[in-house]
């Protein structure tokens, strides 16, 4: 019998190694591509008016013919948030998402009129799926929100495991995790491992969900004014039990922010969240109730300009303003980047008068749904991989977790770091490192699915530190002469009351436009000159390197 032709397996990600966000993994034959995740990666606050941040699809818009399914692990923003712009750009046949990631993902779509463009396929943990030349397969893991799952992935030339984000909570709010699944994978044999490193740098064992329901008590015991809880509108687990307790403490319960009203609507429809519908009020209709008795639960922990939070906070709200004696909990930890816009949000609220909570020893009102260094290890005990790619982590985070799995016995040659579009390759059991793919990042603002390109948002860099000159000049094309001195606009430069810097940059920039016309010259040569002789006078002004932009207006 003639042996078959072997196709070696590639696996490499376009968003989620050297960050926390935008995860997408990618497994390829000569014939299939299978994905797993799409998720979008939130701004920091030196992206003006960027709204997310998607993995670049080139290398998949280059091989489209071979995609044949994209696989979800759970329903965070940072794993499905990408999956509209991808599904514009490619033709993705189906998607496969646990029960409540495929409500998520269906409202996602049918808000932008994309519902119809793509099948959607519920799977659990008994689930076994053939995608191409991929056997794909389940098992559950505990997390910040609803079934969760890590994915088995067969191939002809061995078994991949990624366990998708995870800690290991022996009590959690839901099912447990499937260690006995786990360690019998382990036993079959695991070539390839990806695993979560978000918490890499943490010794010990991430807190269970169960020690955050008792400190959210203590602090419903001691509020006696209203509660303002903020936390991620997709951690259901933690708004379940915020729920909980208000209930038990007879507040009534105002849900305030567009995600956070449609995560509450789509996890009562699916039984996640349990509460009766008598205690729910709409927010126009909290001046009705005694301050005792009310709990507000928001978006906007990270401090987001336009989130729900941060609205209340600087009084844009329409019916919730922050009054004396409101305690404002941020339920939730610091995303990487956003410490400096959750610190003015917090200030803000101190300013009206709230006392704010926090995350902290004393007050514990968050626990991560990821791992820390000890449910790490028990992982990699448990599945027994003969090879290593920490994945889902800032560099720092990748080396540690590689770095934990070599000290239990795992080779260094075994164990990969990699950035997103480099690439590992699978044959007969054995994984190397191979030749890169196309990646990078597209810059999304609106729902412009082409994104922007990293000029634009140097510009905008350019614009919010350095500020804009506009240099008007009207020339004779016939005389090759200016008619009047240019005129100079500048914003976030130089003030308009400084006529003296003005007028001695027009002056310089007057000769040297002269100088230029008196030789064979084209508009574009002008503007190069406008722009050198203004940038440099500037630079020895103001130390600053404005957007100089020449207009030019011909008289023929």
């Amino acid at each position: 019998m003639e042996k078959s032709v072997s196709s070696p397996v590639s696996i490499y990600a376009l968003g989620g190694l050297g960050e926390v966000g935008k995860n997408m993994y990618c497994f390829e034959t000569n014939n299939s591509i299978i994905i797993v995740d799409a998720g979008v990666k939130f701004p920091s606050s030196d992206l003006p008016g960027i709204d997310y941040i998607i993995p670049d699809f080139t290398h998949l818009k280059n091989n489209r013919n071979k995609v044949k399914a994209l696989f979800i692990t759970h329903g965070h923003e940072d794993h499905i948030g990408a999956i509209p712009f991808l599904i514009q750009s490619i033709h993705i046949p189906v998607i496969y998402a646990p029960r409540l990631a495929c409500a998520l993902i269906k409202n996602r779509l049918e808000e932008n009129k994309l519902l119809t463009q793509v099948n959607i396929v519920e799977y659990d943990d008994l689930s076994t799926i053939k995608a191409g030349e991929f056997g794909v397969s389940f098992f559950r893991v505990t997390h910040s929100i609803p079934d969760s799952f890590g994915i088995i992935i067969d191939t002809p030339e061995g078994r991949i495991v990624t366990t998708g984000d995870f800690k290991i909570d022996l009590t959690p709010i839901g099912p447990d995790i499937d260690i006995a699944k786990m360690a019998k994978l382990g036993s079959d044999g695991v070539d390839l491992l990806l695993s979560d490193s978000t918490n890499a740098e943490n010794e010990g064992y991430t807190p269970s969900e169960k020690n955050v329901y008792d400190s959210i008590v203590d602090i419903f015991d001691e509020a006696q004014g209203r509660l303002i809880v903020s936390t991620f509108s997709s951690n259901i687990s933690r708004i379940q039990q915020i729920l909980d307790v208000a209930v038990k403490h007879n507040r009534k319960i105002c849900i305030v922010g567009r995600s956070m009203e449609k995560a509450v609507e789509i996890s009562r429809a699916f039984g996640y969240i349990k509460i009766p519908d008598d205690v729910i009020i709409q927010s126009c209709n909290i001046k009705n109730f005694r301050a005792k008795d009310l709990l507000i639960i928001c978006t906007g922990s990270q401090g987001e300009t336009m989130a729900a939070l941060s609205r209340i906070a600087s009084g844009e709200h329409k019916d919730v303003k922050i009054m004396p004696g409101d305690t404002v909990v941020f339920s939730s930890s610091a995303i990487p980047g956003n410490g400096i816009m959750i610190d003015h949000v917090i200030n803000i609220l101190t300013r009206c008068g709230a006392e704010v909570v926090t995350n902290s020893i004393v007050n514990d009102v968050h626990s991560s749904g990821h791992a820390s260094k000890q449910e790490q290890r028990l992982v990699l005990k448990l599945l027994k991989p003969k090879y290593f790619m920490p994945v889902h982590g800032e560099y720092r985070m990748l080396k540690i977790h590689a770095e934990t799995a070599m000290n239990l016995g795992i080779k260094e040659s075994h164990c990969f770091i990699l950035d997103n579009g480099q690439s590992l390759q699978l044959v007969n059991h054995k994984v190397t490192v191979s030749y890169p793919v196309e990646s990078g990042v597209t810059y999304i603002d609106g729902k412009n699915i082409n994104g922007l390109e990293s000029a634009v948002i140097n510009d905008r860099k350019i614009l919010v530190e350095d500020g804009m000159m506009t240099i008007a000049l009207s020339v004779d094309s016939k005389e090759n002469i200016l008619l009047v001195p240019p005129t100079i606009y500048s914003r976030g430069l130089i003030n308009q009351g400084s006529q003296r810097s003005i007028d001695e940059c027009s002056a310089l920039v007057m000769d040297a436009v002269n100088a230029q016309l008196k030789k064979k010259t084209t508009f574009n040569d002008i503007k190069t000159v406008v722009k050198n002789v203004a940038g440099e006078y500037i630079y020895r002004r103001t130390n600053r390197h404005p957007m100089i932009i020449p207009v030019i207006m011909s008289k023929k």
